[in-house]
């Protein structure tokens, strides 16, 4: 057994996550064997995902990768799965540019269905209308069934029904109003400090979900594409690359990024200081070492280490957080915090400072085009430095993000989807 299928809503809000990551605990719990997905370039869920079910999650992106390669993705990590189940991302239909990138684009290109979650607050056979727009807006969106949240009553759910019944399409339960179901969040997104797992959630799921169909019947092909390593998927990549990983301040990578690695060790820059001796990439990820501040500053030694690699030649690619922790220092409504020092530049973590920065980024340095992600509210203090290329959105517009290199190291707010 493989079955496959998206989850997905009409909108943010809708209670996606909530049911993408019940479903998954649900089924993991069951015995399955369960391979999560996610669309788009969002760190957090994935997160959540891995918690429930023991293993990373693998984000499916068609503006940062080829749809070949999604689908060489899809394929290479649900190879064993007994079910895959992906999260999607916004509405359904939500992309960077009308629909492209979109959470039903990758319904498309892997050819699985679509769960469609519903909010039914407050409404009942005006669903009709809604769901009606939903499945048949697009020919080449199948659809498994529908699950409806923040359900009332039962009677509230008889109506529902109905309007399943009337569309021809299947009722696949509902989860009923709970506010302690509602997941808290924080400036970047949901709050993945908080444990993953529910037991009222997985419970209400088994109880009024028909979690069964979704094992059972749902078994769609995904095409015939391969997936060896060292092939399109892993282009071989021997060296020897030091990870900064840590639960917050250093967490935000792709999974891919590390499977293309040769050898990968890893460091905690809260806790631990690492050789430098053999390493041909320092790799600092995102995250949030805004709210690690004093943890990173009492770790001295690991922060001269880091800018004596740097002085010396060492090869380094940081992003965002990691881009942070190299600058001179980051200030706060607590105080000013000496990083590492490699940068010359100083961030501001301040409230008054805040300014949301988000969407797709790409760039081409040295002949490469890069493709990544952008999203935090820290901003340079001062005048935003000068940057080595002009970037661009999803859309090809310019965009002031800048792009440092510094000896060996290049640094910058994006998110790099594939290191190179």
């Amino acid at each position: 057994m493989n079955a496959k299928f998206l989850i997905a809503a009409p909108t943010s809000g809708s209670g996606k996550t909530t049911i993408a990551r019940g479903l998954m605990a649900l089924l993991t719990l069951k015995g399955y064997k369960v391979q999560p997905f996610k669309c788009g370039p969002d760190y957090i869920d994935t997160k959540f995902h891995e918690t429930v079910c023991g293993h990373p999650s693998i984000n499916l992106d068609t503006f940062m990768a080829s749809p070949e390669h999604v689908c060489e993705l899809f394929a290479y990590y649900g190879e064993g799965a007994d079910v895959c189940i992906v999260e999607g991302m916004m509405g359904l239909f939500d992309g960077y540019d009308r629909d492209k990138g979109s959470s039903a684009e990758i319904a498309r290109v892997l050819d699985i269905p679509v769960v469609l979650v519903v909010d039914a607050k407050s409404a009942a056979y005006s669903m009709a209308a809604l769901l009606s727009g939903f499945i048949h807006f697009r020919e080449d969106i199948r659809f498994a069934g529908v699950i409806f949240n923040k359900v009332g009553s039962q009677r509230h759910f008889a109506m529902l029904q109905q309007v399943c019944e009337d569309l021809n399409i299947p009722c696949l339960g509902y989860l009923p109003k709970s506010t302690s179901l509602e997941q808290g969040s924080r400036y970047l997104g949901l709050d993945f400090s908080e444990k993953a797992e529910s037991k009222e959630l997985i419970e209400l799921l088994e109880n009024h979900v028909d979690w069964e169909s979704l094992t059972r019947h749902i078994i769609p092909s995904v095409g015939t594409f391969h997936s060896q390593r060292g092939n399109i998927l892993f282009p071989a990549w021997e060296q020897n690359v030091l990870l900064a990983r840590n639960a917050e301040s250093f967490s935000f990578i792709y999974q891919e990024n590390i499977d293309r690695f040769g050898n990968v060790s890893f460091f905690d820059p809260e806790k631990d200081t690492h050789s430098f001796d053999g390493i041909d990439l320092l790799y600092l990820p995102g995250g949030y070492p805004e709210k690690h501040l004093e943890a990173l500053v009492n770790n001295e030694a690991a922060r001269k280490a880091i800018k004596d690699y740097a002085e010396q030649g060492g090869r380094i690619i940081a992003e965002c957080g990691g881009m942070m922790y190299l600058c001179e220092s980051i200030v706060t409504d607590d105080g000013e915090y000496p990083m590492c020092g490699v940068l010359p530049y100083k961030i501001s973590a301040r409230k008054e400072d805040r300014k949301l920065s988000l969407g797709y980024r790409s760039f081409v340095l040295d002949g490469k085009e890069y493709r990544g992600h952008e999203f935090h509210y820290t901003q340079f203090m001062g005048e935003t430095p000068e940057s080595i290329v002009q970037v661009y959105n999803a859309k090809g517009e310019p965009v002031p993000t800048p792009v440092f290199r510094y000896k060996n190291v290049l640094a910058s707010y994006t998110h790099l989807y594939e290191i190179v």
